[in-house]
């Protein structure tokens, strides 16, 4: 995520904890990979740091058309592809170093005619590719427990039965179609929040996102990825900005660089896989004062950073990293 001083292709940007990024993966040299380009800044200031090369992905069709004012000044250094950072070691091997900047961008929150913010009118949309099912395709169309399981689910939503329930005899009113008709379904279902409290529609929101995305999956089969497009030597750094995220890449660190074994200490010891990483953050890095009054935005974010090892490539399950799924039977939270 970034913060942007004006919107416009060319405007001066700060990633979100960049700082701690380079400071802790110096020296930055050699082939680096962005797997959520964006508006470019994580890009710029790996290249500007000393990478050799950067690959900058996205699937958001806008950051690259809003990056064409500058990326010409990096020449063949910089090398943008379309496409999702799952299948990142389909593009690029023998990487020195991967940075992932997790959820929505603030150039996406900003354009009211993406869908994604509670705050500006706009189309339903939130598809960060700008295709496929869009939010407004779930709410009308999905059956009320499966709405009720986004929002429990991946929004942490526990409200979510009265939300989905609202949603379905609106629906049955007139079609949801826009951000505001949306927030106003879901403020009618909860209090008004206090002030210095998150705005009712948040979770509800980023539920929706989530689903219409598919970012758990995404990030589960991104962290694989990574694991194999890495070099011995290279490093993954990965930013956050809610806690199931930031959960599923502590799993994943910890599983990987072989903290996993059995609770239990009277059980069958189980062979531990020969670790694929060394962790370099034992606690997640947040962002100093002065981050938080440049860029407020940046409150929740959390930095995890490990180094790959000459271990082969293995696997691990969403399971273990606790990745949410979207069960039948889940309770879908309160009535």
């Amino acid at each position: 995520m970034v913060i942007l001083a004006e919107m416009g292709s060319d405007a001066p940007h700060i990633p979100v904890l960049i700082d701690p990024i380079l400071t802790r993966c110096a020296p930055i040299n050699g082939r680096w990979l962005d797997g959520t380009f964006g508006a470019g800044g994580y890009t710029r200031s790996l290249l500007d740091a000393g990478a050799d090369k950067v690959y900058g992905v996205d699937r958001d069709p806008l950051a690259f058309e809003m990056a064409a004012p500058w990326v010409g000044d990096y020449g063949d250094r910089l090398e943008l592809v379309a496409g999702v950072f799952s299948k990142m070691d389909e593009y690029a091997q023998d990487l020195d170093g991967v940075v992932l900047d997790l959820g929505v961008s603030s150039m996406q929150l900003d354009l009211a005619e993406r869908g994604f913010s509670f705050m500006k009118d706009g189309p339903l949309d939130m598809r960060m590719s700008q295709d496929g099912m869009s939010a407004a395709d779930i709410v009308n169309d999905a059956e009320e427990a499966e709405i009720a399981n986004i929002l429990f689910h991946y929004g942490e939503e526990r409200a979510s039965r009265r939300i989905a329930k609202a949603i379905v005899r609106a629906r049955g009113v007139e079609p949801i179609k826009t951000t505001l008709q949306l927030t106003e379904i879901v403020e009618g279902c909860l209090p008004r929040s206090k002030p210095g409290q998150s705005h009712p529609a948040t979770r509800s929101f980023q539920g929706l996102r989530i689903a219409v995305n598919d970012e758990y999956g995404e990030l589960f089969r991104g962290l694989m990825a990574a694991e194999r497009a890495l070099k011995p030597g290279g490093l993954l750094a990965v930013v956050t900005f809610h806690s199931i995220e930031d959960r599923m890449v502590k799993r994943f660190m910890q599983a990987r660089a072989g903290r996993k074994g059995n609770v239990n200490r009277y059980a069958p010891e189980v062979e531990k896989d020969v670790p694929a990483f060394e962790l370099l953050t034992r606690k997640a890095v947040g962002p100093d004062d002065a981050e938080l009054s440049v860029n407020p935005r940046s409150r929740s974010a959390k930095l995890r950073i490990a180094r790959r090892t000459d271990a082969p490539s293995g696997d691990i399950s969403g399971k273990e990293l606790g990745m949410p799924t979207l069960e039948a039977s889940a309770r879908g939270g309160r009535r």
